[in-house]
């Protein structure tokens, strides 16, 4: 754990990777090492924030819970197999610990309650505790003002009812509620964070509610992870993937979130800040795939519904975009436009912070072959899919084959001028080659001889126009001189053996251009141009799809060593923000749910060819 540092302007703050995820299927909340949680927005992943601080220490708000004096030595650990996060004070006093969760009693409980739980226990010595709980609503744009109850204190903006309770008494210090505690060794204290709906009255807290509460949520979390089928050699690294992935899952309508977060930077002090809280169906898709080789059908299962609304939504079809976005809120609505947070100074000062994310107005091709990838392997591994989810893919399948040689944004969202993308040109080979199986498979209706003409055509297209044989390899887009990490995912896919000798080729080029000791560049800048100012990392997903590249061309040693390495740069609970920066440290939104299934795919891979 790195240590709190200062912006220029003396503001506080936490590296990225300093922080631990809580949530309760609905949103999370991020809590820093020093007891603070500095991310939460409420009631769902997309809410205004109610805590902000890790975009702006001094205006967004936040809630911590530390040593009330002194500079603690601090551990964080998530209590075994489960979303319970524990942070650990050392002091010259004695030892205390802070159990951050949020609630979990079953699986689509429709009589869920939003509580945001913090239990304070001294475990050896005596332990002096200060709370301040800032709550500052719609992204810091409201400073509430916090109303005594008998049962605790109210803060409401207009818009969210929040109601704090407590087993200390709390007092009101302007905007803020605070409280003071001693503790000694054995003892508690409580403090409970609900978002009340209209109407609900505010409720105490004892003790016996909050262990109860504690021991259901543990046990909701084992129950779950008891289902998965992975039983490799990277078990822990894997399971906690999985249970982040969930974590990013909202249960009521089945949508995977891309992050939690919006607008950590890419490069610190840059403009490459972006708001992931939305639906990609990319991501969503390989999440899909993670899931069910995980074993996790119901998931799965219900994601698939999401998505089967989606595609029969007949009235958002665009003839330039097509039938489908790039992205979707939780509830499948396509965003409304980015816009800025100019009262927000940014991570490090990294502006603009974005809520919104203008990549739905791109055309990406790329996103019908992951999706319909992601459809097939549901089909082969579960139920299978329905008439009219079919009949949907079949009115999507006939656009693709109208627009798949279009200039596009690519996978990486370029905000550039669309170009011929190979990986787009990649996977609505994947998208045509799926539909055959699966009608060839299930017998469904479907002109499969038409289909295989223009999976052919597309075949050859990558095969003359992306191929360059002066670089020998694939590249970005056709007729360029441009690397991109995309590509390795042609083995994956099944476009290519992992022995083809272009494939063999590509690889070794990748490896001298864009590799750095296993840490991957999606592309090279140094080549290319994306629309963009300022620098960025590596991308930790590239890093895994090399793990899984080394896999399947039999280097399996190396690939090995690749894996091993990828986990030495997770931070100290196993999570994974978007990008690796030079000196290691993470950058991006986090944690990032792309990260997590490549994991998760290139674990399961390499396990099963090292037998």
């Amino acid at each position: 754990m790195s240590p709190r540092r200062t912006t220029g302007n003396e503001q506080p703050w936490t590296p990225i990777s300093d922080h631990g995820l809580v949530g309760d299927l609905r949103t999370c909340a991020l809590v820093d090492t020093e007891g603070t949680v500095d991310w939460f927005c409420a009631p769902r992943f997309d809410s205004p924030s109610v805590f902000g601080s890790v975009l702006d220490p001094d205006v967004a708000g936040s809630w911590s819970l530390r040593p009330a004096e002194g500079t603690p030595t601090t551990q964080q650990y998530y209590f075994p197999d489960s979303a319970i996060l524990v942070t650990r004070f050392l002091t010259e006093e004695g030892v205390a610990e802070v159990h951050d969760f949020m609630p979990l009693l079953a699986s689509h409980d429709a009589q869920h309650r939003q509580r945001l739980v913090r239990r304070v226990v001294a475990v050896r010595g005596t332990a002096r505790m200060a709370m301040r709980l800032a709550a500052r609503p719609d992204y810091g744009r409201v400073e509430p003002t916090p109303d005594r109850r008998d049962n605790g204190v109210l803060i409401e903006d207009g818009e969210l009812s929040l109601g704090l309770s407590a087993s200390v008494d709390l007092e009101v210090d302007g905007a803020d509620v605070v409280a003071d505690v001693t503790l000694r060794t054995g003892e508690q204290a409580l403090f409970v964070l609900e978002v009340l709906e209209p109407g609900d009255e505010m409720r105490g807290t004892d003790d016996e509610d909050v262990a109860d509460l504690f021991d259901a949520t543990a046990g909701f979390w084992r129950s779950w992870l008891s289902t998965s089928t992975y039983t490799g050699r990277w078990r822990e690294m894997v399971e906690r993937s999985a249970i982040t992935l969930k974590l990013l899952t909202h249960e009521p309508t089945g949508a995977i979130v891309a992050a939690p977060t919006t607008s950590l930077p890419e490069h610190v002090g840059g403009s490459r800040n972006w708001d992931y809280r939305y639906v990609w169906m990319r991501d969503a898709a390989f999440s899909l795939y993670a899931l069910l080789r995980l074993g996790f059908t119901d998931e799965a299962g219900a994601f698939v519904e999401w998505l089967s609304q989606r595609l029969g939504e007949r009235g958002t079809d665009d003839e330039e975009l097509g039938p489908l976005r790039v992205l979707y809120t939780i509830d499948g609505e396509v965003p409304t436009e980015e816009h800025e947070l100019d009262h927000l100074a940014g991570y490090r000062d990294s502006r603009p912070v974005r809520v919104g994310n203008a990549a739905v107005a791109q055309l990406q091709l790329d996103i019908y072959g992951e999706l319909i990838d992601s459809i097939y392997l549901y089909n082969k591994y579960g139920p299978g899919i329905s008439h009219d989810a079919w009949s949907d893919l079949l009115v999507i399948v006939e656009w693709l084959m109208e627009h798949w040689d279009d200039d596009d944004a690519g996978m990486w969202e370029i905000r550039d001028d669309p170009k011929p993308h190979t990986t787009s040109r990649l996977m609505a080979w994947v998208a045509i080659e799926r539909m055959i199986r699966v009608a060839r498979q299930r017998g469904l209706p479907g002109d499969v001889p038409r289909w295989s003409q223009v999976r052919d055509e597309i075949y050859h297209r990558i095969q003359a126009e992306s191929w360059n044989d002066e670089v020998g390899a694939y590249m970005q887009y056709e007729d360029s001189d441009v690397l991109d990490a995309g590509v390795l995912l042609m083995p994956m896919v099944k476009f290519l053996a992992p022995n083809d000798p272009r494939f063999v080729s590509t690889l070794a080029v990748i490896e001298d251009r864009l590799v750095s000791d296993s840490l991957v560049f999606r592309y090279d800048l140094d080549h290319a141009t994306d629309g963009l100012d300022g620098e960025e990392g590596t991308f930790s997903l590239c890093s895994f799809w090399y793990v899984e590249a080394l896999t399947r061309v039999g280097r399996l040693d190396e690939a090995r060593l690749a894996l091993e390495k990828m986990f030495t740069y997770a931070n100290h609970l196993g999570l994974y923000a978007e990008q690796v920066g030079l000196t290691g440290e993470q950058l991006g939104n986090f944690p990032q749910a792309f990260t997590h299934l490549s994991l998760i795919s290139a674990a399961i891979n390499l396990d099963r060819a090292l037998g």
